[in-house]
């Protein structure tokens, strides 16, 4: 005889049943809702940006000092760090930018303009800026202390900041400022973008590939493409050099003026166009004349490779022809028995008795008595050149354009450390009349720890720019 089997009630079933339903709806609701509380709620930031300005809305440059706040108690890499600055171009103007002063050093500052693919009413580019690696990381509920920033016109023209959505004329001390965009590894981390995506909007921010981390500069290298607004630019100084307004020669005696030292663009100069120019002007007389110059303040460059890519010219600018200008790369420092100097010198219309266009190469031993040695290249050089000077084991190697010109040892090799500068001066002042002369330099090179072939040079110098990386110094000084 079968067993009889035991069924369920129904009645125990059902109750299960519902529950399960019911907890199936709840959490159904709560997905659906998950956004919008999220939106409500939503995660505090990583990071805060602060933002001040001491300039008008029509200014020469705009001034954004910028502050990074670590809101997370892990340490913060700044290279994870980039932040942007969203502003409206003046019809086609072009822009640059530089860095004045940071904490850290604005050798580890890079930044790049960047026109926006769709752009809104309150920007269409932007000035996105980052840091190596050796910038370091921000500790805990740390602040990088101000980074100032100059934004300006490469026309060196008044610039309009009334429609940039990052200008607040109102900020002249450090606020919280939503306009200014920061993003961590490529994510939007902070602020609002012109487009409305807010660093809370997920779906946005994800999408976003992290860039590459910015590498540290390579040690004992200057880089420097003259990106600054004039001789009184701030940063001209910040970063190592000197406008000579001094007395003394050489040329024209106590002439030096920094009313030659601009940095227009220049037709066939890298990326933002910018260069230094040189000019040396007179009207044939002695307190008509003005004599230019640029130099490192510090005396801090010896052995390894010194690069320039310069612009001789063999007419003026404006006026007569026939001048004996001198337009000069060179190296110098030490004194007396230590004295020391490398020179290039390009004289289009001769000097000294002797016709040009020429350029002299030449290593000082001794500039009172005159004892050096030299090599005269014969030839015109009104374009633009890449030239070196190379030092090592006591042998200096004197390049044009990757072909070596000229070579000096023994007693005549650098006994100090010394300066690096451009001149642009009158030998003397054959006739009267107005005129006046320009040299532009789109960029320097220094390598103290090697010894690097023009390629070589032009290479790494387009490395540095590629990342927007338009200055940097980690040379360091003798002890």
């Amino acid at each position: 005889m079968a067993s009889p089997r035991r069924r369920t009630p129904r009645r125990r079933v059902w109750p299960k049943i519902r529950l399960l339903l019911l907890v199936a709806v709840v959490a159904a609701g709560g997905t659906a809702l998950y956004p919008v509380w999220k939106a409500a709620n939503p995660d505090p930031p990583e990071l805060k940006v602060r933002y001040r300005t001491d300039t008008p809305a029509t200014a020469t440059a705009a001034k954004p000092s910028l502050e990074v706040f670590n809101d997370t108690d892990k340490p913060l890499p700044l290279s994870d760090v980039t932040l942007r600055y969203w502003f409206t171009a003046d019809g086609s103007a072009s822009y640059a930018f530089n860095c004045v002063n940071a904490v850290f050093g604005c050798s580890n500052v890079a930044g790049r303009i960047v026109a926006m693919d769709k752009p809104t009413d309150t920007a269409d580019h932007y000035l996105e800026v980052r840091f190596t690696a050796a910038a370091g990381d921000l500790k805990p509920g740390a602040n990088s202390k101000g980074i100032d920033l100059q934004l300006f016109r490469t026309d060196h023209k008044k610039l309009k900041q009334s429609d940039d959505r990052s200008f607040d004329a109102e900020m002249t001390s450090y606020k919280e400022a939503e306009n200014v965009t920061a993003y961590k590894r490529g994510v939007l981390a902070w602020g609002e973008e012109p487009d409305g995506t807010k660093a809370s909007d997920e779906k946005k921010t994800a999408a976003k590939s992290a860039p590459e981390p910015l590498p540290a500069p390579p040690a004992g290298v200057l880089f420097d493409d003259f990106t600054y607004q004039g001789a009184k630019d701030p940063a001209l100084f910040k970063h190592g050099w000197l406008v000579r307004t001094s007395k003394g020669g050489p040329g024209i005696e106590s002439t030096w003026s920094a009313d030659g030292v601009t940095f227009p663009t220049a037709e066939g100069a890298h990326e933002d166009g910018q260069v230094l120019n040189l000019r040396a002007s007179t009207d044939g007389t002695r307190a008509g004349t003005k004599q230019a110059s640029l130099g490192t303040a510090a005396s801090k460059f010896r052995d390894g490779t010194y690069a320039a890519r310069i612009h001789f010219s063999d007419g003026p600018a404006t006026g007569d022809s026939g001048d004996h200008v001198n337009q000069t790369f060179y190296t110098i420092g030490g004194t007396g028995s230590k004295y020391s100097e490398l020179d290039n010198e390009y004289m289009p219309n001769g000097g000294w008795g002797r016709p040009g266009p020429k350029l002299d190469t030449v290593t000082w031993y001794d500039h009172k008595t005159n004892d050096r040695v030299y090599e005269t290249t014969n030839k015109s050089l009104a374009a633009w050149h890449t030239v070196l000077i190379r030092v090592k084991d006591g042998v200096v190697a004197y390049w044009l354009d990757g072909k070596k010109i000229f070579l000096s040892n023994g007693k005549y090799a650098p006994r100090a450390d010394m300066s690096v500068n451009f001149n642009h001066w009158f030998i003397d002042l054959p006739f009267k009349g107005n005129r006046a002369w320009d040299m532009k330099v789109d960029w320097l090179y220094y390598n103290a720890n090697e010894t690097l072939s023009a390629k070589q040079v032009q290479s790494a110098v387009d490395g540095f720019t590629d990342e927007g990386m338009n200055y940097f110094d980690t040379v360091r000084e003798s002890r």
